[in-house]
């Protein structure tokens, strides 16, 4: 075992707004606080936004900028955003210079433009971690500021310089997802019979109000073929759906949220879902025959182009938010009884994991850093 270095290393993590942003930066930091326990990790976020609260929930501190993104569908919201990005940056060059970090690591959102672009101006080495196929316009900008880039898709070169990018993959909680419990055990904890194909549908914390309508529409298609779902709402839609008597059937399993993921992936046989860079980066772990649903409002449309990353590869299948109502429930009907089609999904699918991803983005930052 090699000595553990004397120099106290400080790092600055940034990124937020969504889940996306927030936990990949929090499995960097949970790793180098592994390799470096005297390590001083301070993230920088988006006051009032969900990593003020996730973050010290995980253990480290954090210190909130007064940010916000461009509002596409609201332009005159917009009016305040030079002065609060002339407030973040003014903000981030006196957390740099307070706090003067070893390094910085962005892992996108427009919590972590102001805060990297200080670090840069001031000579501090930045690494930048994109979980998307299509960048934001936060890591887009930076393209001549960072020394890396961790992407989790090829064809990156485009917004990059190629020279930089290390095709890493996505930083998710890995023991999470090995060793999966037995499908049948895992089917009957969730009331459901062990010997009958079970769907798995998945729309986020919130839900998919998308993907809530297809089921609604075609539950009696789905009891008739005897195939079983396991139905996440989500919050919004899950009273008005709870306290509906014909969605009630004896082979659905409805719950607002999931709380034992592990679970779930074993129970299914066939996983439908958005196309969050996160979500993707989980679905090829598990290697499960996939339907991905994108999500058309996401920011630069970067979660169709996720997809079609998938398609190309042959590793699931796309369904737009458009076509959804309409072929969804006979599409995902179809792939469960088409046991071929599922064994070349699953595999190709596989082939596309990145079990090692926060491994691999730490030992870049650290050869940079000659850490040992």
């Amino acid at each position: 075992m090699k000595p553990q270095s004397k120099t106290l290393h400080k790092f600055i993590l940034s990124g937020g707004g969504t889940g996306g942003h927030i936990y990949p930066a929090i499995a960097i930091a949970d790793e180098i606080k592994n390799r470096l326990p005297n390590a001083d990790i301070l993230f920088v976020g988006a006051k009032d936004k969900m990593e003020m609260e996730k973050v010290p929930k995980s253990g480290y501190p954090i210190k909130g900028l007064w940010i916000s993104g461009i509002q596409r569908s609201n332009m005159l919201g917009n009016l305040s955003f030079p002065f609060k990005l002339l407030s973040s940056v003014y903000n981030a060059k006196k957390i740099i210079k307070k706090f003067k970090p070893t390094a910085t690591i962005g892992t996108g959102g427009f919590a972590s433009g102001p805060i990297m672009w200080a670090a840069a101006q001031s000579g501090i080495p930045v690494l930048v971690q994109e979980q998307n196929s299509y960048p934001g316009i936060t890591n887009k900008l930076l393209k001549n500021k960072a020394f890396a880039f961790c992407t989790a898709y090829d064809g990156m070169d485009n917004y990059f310089p190629s020279n930089r990018i290390h095709l890493t993959g996505n930083p998710i909680r890995n023991n999470l997802f090995n060793d999966l419990p037995e499908q049948s055990e895992a089917k009957k904890a969730f009331n459901l019979n062990p010997n009958k194909p079970v769907i798995l549908s998945v729309g986020g914390s919130l839900g998919s109000r998308t993907l809530n309508n297809a089921w609604k529409n075609g539950i009696n298609k789905v009891v008739s073929e005897d195939v079983q779902l396991i139905w996440q709402t989500g919050k919004l839609d899950f009273e008005q759906i709870k306290n509906n008597q014909e969605l009630q059937k004896e082979n659905i399993h409805i719950t607002d949220f999931i709380y034992d993921m592990r679970k779930a992936y074993a129970a299914a046989d066939v996983i439908i879902s958005r196309a969050g860079a996160m979500a993707i980066s989980e679905l090829c772990l598990i290697g499960k025959p996939t339907i991905l649903v994108p999500f058309p409002f996401a920011a630069e449309d970067h979660q169709t182009k996720n997809a079609e990353n998938l398609v190309a590869h042959m590793a699931a299948k796309m369904i737009t938010d458009k076509e959804a109502p309409e072929d969804l429930v006979n599409e995902s009907i179809a792939l469960i009884k088409d046991e071929e089609r599922q064994k070349i999904l699953s595999e190709n699918i596989l082939k596309m994991a990145k079990p090692n991803a926060t491994k691999d983005i730490v030992d870049i930052l650290f050869t940079q850093l000659n850490i040992d």
